[in-house]
């Protein structure tokens, strides 16, 4: 399994090589697992989205592994500057 490379800025890799939909799902899903051991899961994980290629869909794809793992997310997620907004 190829390993995912996050930087300074998020995610780096190269679209349909490295950053694929299903590599989507294992990170959503290790997010999940984080998220289930070291935080109060009962508070959700708000999912967002830029304006980068497929932000949206893989947004979209995260929010719904993230339910599957007993906490709660929500479509439609926000983008990223309404996010800006909306955190503590």
């Amino acid at each position: 399994m190829a390993e995912i490379k996050f930087g300074t800025d998020g995610w780096r890799g190269i679209i349909a090589d490295d950053f694929t939909f299903d590599n989507v799902r294992r990170v959503a899903g290790a997010i999940a697992s984080y998220v289930l051991k070291n935080e109060d899961c009962r508070r959700g994980v708000i999912v967002g989205y830029d304006t980068r290629f497929a932000s949206q869909r893989a947004a979209r794809l995260a929010a719904e592994v993230l339910p599957q793992a007993a906490f709660r997310s929500s479509w439609p997620v926000m983008s990223r500057p309404h996010l800006r907004f909306r955190s503590p």
